[in-house]
């Protein structure tokens, strides 16, 4: 019976690879980490909370999700355009969408604090939200769900008995209040 030995060539090129990599990371391990670009620690328990829902819809979203298209007009006075978002973020728009928009059916929100409240039993941070100038007179917020390289942010209008939630795309570096959104107008068939 014969054994089974390995050609000592092939044994002597893989134990000089092994040692090659050794010796070259060696000389950086005692130098200090570098730090992680785009990573920030959470210790606020809100925006923690937050970014677990953000993970949670991002996940459930697929590439292939369907998008629609509509009208728009414009209405507001900011000064950046809104970037446009990928399928996934108009995925995650979609869901964020339908959970505000459940959350505040046959409800109103007379007041800004009342929609904001409402907004953080959602689970949004309230430092996410940003209020904006009021829409004929019903409260008007923007939610900043952008995380990591992301771009989706929402806006949150009151219309008296639930609210209307519109995505854009907020560039980076740009707070959500500086992006100019187009209001998706619904043009009637008939």
């Amino acid at each position: 019976m014969r054994s089974t030995r390995f050609p000592k060539r092939s044994l002597a090129a893989a134990a000089l690879g092994g040692i090659l990599l050794t010796g070259l990371g060696a000389a950086h391990a005692t130098a200090a980490p570098a730090p992680v670009t785009g990573t920030t620690v959470v210790t606020d328990p809100a925006e923690t909370r937050f970014l677990e829902l953000a993970d949670l819809i991002a996940q459930s979203c697929s590439l292939a999700f369907p998008t629609g298209s509509a009208g728009v007009a414009a209405t507001a006075t900011a000064t950046v355009v809104p970037v446009p978002l990928t399928a996934e973020e108009q995925c995650a728009a979609q869901r964020h969408q339908s959970r505000i928009s459940r959350a505040f059916s046959g409800t109103g929100t007379p007041s800004y604090e009342a929609l904001r409240d409402k907004l953080t039993t959602l689970r949004y941070p309230a430092a996410r939200i940003h209020r904006m100038p009021d829409f004929s007179g019903e409260p008007v917020v923007r939610i900043d769900l952008r995380v990591g390289a992301d771009h989706l942010a929402v806006q949150v209008t009151d219309i008296g008995n639930g609210v209307m939630v519109e995505a854009f795309g907020a560039p980076d570096g740009v707070s959500v209040t500086e992006v100019r959104v187009e209001r998706q107008v619904d043009w009637p068939t008939s």
